[in-house]
């Protein structure tokens, strides 16, 4: 199984950290490409360490990394994908946790387009909840041919471990990833019993505009409030 490295920033506070914002990069790029939205996020999170870990493959369009290859842009690719990269990306969280003696609560997960699909698929799938996630022009990925827009929300509930916060964000003008994908991904969580919260970026493409930075900072703060009330 890869072992996943990439760039890192401790608390802005110097203490020991309390939180962990884990950030998951898209398709052909790499850890250094989101790692600066944490000096975005330090001011709301001052104890959390900030980690972007490099995808585990290097990208078949020649730069950059890949969580799963992306070749022919269907679902069944899609399913593959996530199922494959799954494992290793759950191996870095437990090690990443057992590094700082945190727990699942005190981890938020932020992804990027396909690094959105990897932080939905996992997230769901781990043993206990973690604080929040942050969906960003992305997706949540299923099974094909169940439901509609090629979602099965019937086949997701079964393999529901744990219902975390999340937030899913999107520009109503992406080009790589439509904007349908937010709606449906909603609705398909919700069938399976996962709420979701949602913001629409008003002239946006596939890309993070200020809105998006500071719900999406708002939303892990109130994750990791909520979440330490309740350890």
């Amino acid at each position: 199984m890869p072992i996943l490295t990439g760039p890192r920033l401790m608390p802005r506070s110097g203490a020991r950290p309390r939180q962990l914002v884990v950030l998951l990069h898209g398709f052909g790029a790499d850890g250094n490409d989101l790692i600066d939205l944490a000096q975005e996020w330090q001011p709301l999170l001052p104890d959390a360490a900030f980690v972007a870990p490099h995808a585990p493959e290097p990208c078949i369009q020649g730069f950059g990394r890949q969580w799963f290859s992306l070749t022919f842009r269907d679902p069944h690719e899609r399913w593959r994908g996530v199922n494959r990269a799954g494992p290793t990306l759950d191996a870095f969280l437990d090690a990443e946790l057992e590094a700082y003696g945190l727990g699942s609560h005190q981890l938020a997960l932020v992804g990027f387009s396909q690094g959105c699909m990897m932080a939905l698929h996992v997230a769901l799938r781990r043993p206990a909840p973690v604080a929040a996630v942050v969906g960003l022009s992305g997706m949540l990925v299923m099974e094909e041919g169940q439901g509609p827009g090629n979602l099965g929300p019937d086949s997701l509930k079964p393999q529901v471990r744990s219902v975390p916060p999340i937030l899913l964000a999107h520009g109503d003008q992406d080009e790589v990833i439509p904007v349908d994908a937010l709606f449906l991904s909603a609705e398909a969580l919700a069938a399976a019993d996962v709420p979701a919260e949602w913001h629409l970026s008003a002239g946006i493409g596939h890309g993070i505009d200020d809105g998006a930075l500071l719900h999406g900072g708002r939303f892990l703060a109130a994750g990791f409030a909520r979440a330490a009330r309740r350890a």
